[in-house]
């Protein structure tokens, strides 16, 4: 079986496309009021793009809106006073919801996840310019299966080998599963390609009961409550958790790691005049807050391009020739010629 090469966000209401013309290079500008309301005016006055009163920043739903505004809100009060115009969170239900906000132009900038990410490229004109670097110094991080510490299937596995993707798929039928969200790199994609398309199994078909939980914060709380038996969940939701819920941390047990997945973009809409762009990128590329970034479990954030996350891509596209494979509805003529087209596709962003 092949193995692809690790190489490097409700609907909203429509919104009225953003409007962009040419325009002159970014002039130095102001601001003598409180960044951090979203409803307080910035002065404009020579400021890049004045037609762009207000930034949103779409941030994806890996926990409740309460859990994530004290950590992203006062980065969004230094970026406006960075950018000399309020910078407001949209913090959506779930992940579709920050693709296709930028996708309506409500969003201009948000934090994506891999999977969310090159969806996002690939229909809301996302284009990335920043990756994350986490508190160790790493632009990569891990997807897992969880189960709860006194779960009894913890007892059939070699928990130290990392064995528990083995026991869940031969155990299915008896054991309850949990995906947080479809759009969600570690929480769908990456378990769905290692776990169950490697194996030529349907994760939609095996288990006595399959949820969609929503978010990483919401998995992690369903297994501490022995709500379903297994869930995914990663490495930085579950550091996170130690901070919101360390009770809830106490009672999980990992039973499966991944390899490492690329840390997340920071990506903006590709049709932002030059100069917000740039100034844009000097806000994220100079920003040294140690404490803010800390609350995000941040360390700073790198230059970074859409290539980047192209192994993203190919794990999907790797993902989706296993499916054909093991379609067993599919004729062999309509076979050949989708796992054609999904090699010409994998073909293209190696």
């Amino acid at each position: 079986m092949s193995t692809i090469a690790w190489r490097r966000l409700t609907s909203l209401l429509a919104a009225s496309t953003l409007m962009v013309s040419s325009l002159a290079a970014c002039s130095d500008t102001s601001t003598n009021n409180d960044a951090a309301d979203a409803g307080t005016e910035v002065s404009e006055g020579e400021a890049c793009a004045p037609e762009i009163a207000e930034i949103e920043f779409g941030i994806l739903s890996t926990e409740s809106a309460d859990n994530l505004k004290p950590v992203w809100e006062p980065l969004l009060a230094d970026m406006a006073e960075a950018v000399g115009r309020p910078v407001k969170g949209f913090y959506a239900t779930d992940y579709a919801g920050v693709i296709e906000g930028m996708g309506a132009g409500k969003v201009q900038v948000a934090w994506y996840g891999g999977k969310s990410y090159i969806e996002a490229a690939e229909r809301s004109s996302a284009e990335a310019f920043a990756q994350t670097v986490a508190l160790d110094g790493t632009k990569g991080y891990y997807s897992h299966l969880i189960t709860n510490v006194e779960n009894p299937i913890v007892a059939e596995i070699d928990v130290e080998a990392g064995n528990g993707d083995q026991y869940v798929i031969e155990n299915a039928a008896d054991l309850t599963f949990a995906f947080n969200d479809p759009n969600s790199t570690s929480g769908f994609l990456v378990p769905s390609y290692y776990v169950f398309a490697q194996n030529e199994v349907n994760a939609e078909k095996i288990f006595s009961e399959l949820v969609y939980a929503g978010s990483h914060e919401a998995t992690a709380l369903a297994v501490a409550e022995n709500q379903v038996d297994v869930a995914t969940n990663n490495s930085e939701n579950l550091a996170r958790l130690e901070e919101t819920s360390p009770g809830s941390l106490e009672k999980i047990q990992i039973i499966w790691t991944s390899p490492v997945i690329p840390s997340d973009p920071l990506a903006y809409r590709s049709d932002l005049p030059d100069c917000l762009k740039s100034s844009i990128q000097d806000f994220f590329f100079n920003y040294d807050d140690e404490e803010v970034l800390a609350g995000l479990q941040w360390t700073r954030l790198d230059p970074a391009e859409d290539a980047d996350w192209n192994t993203i891509r190919e794990l999907q596209i790797g993902k989706d020739i296993l499916d054909v494979q093991n379609n067993e509805n599919l004729s062999e003529a309509d076979k050949a010629a989708q796992l054609e087209a999904l090699n010409q596709k994998l073909e293209a962003v190696k």
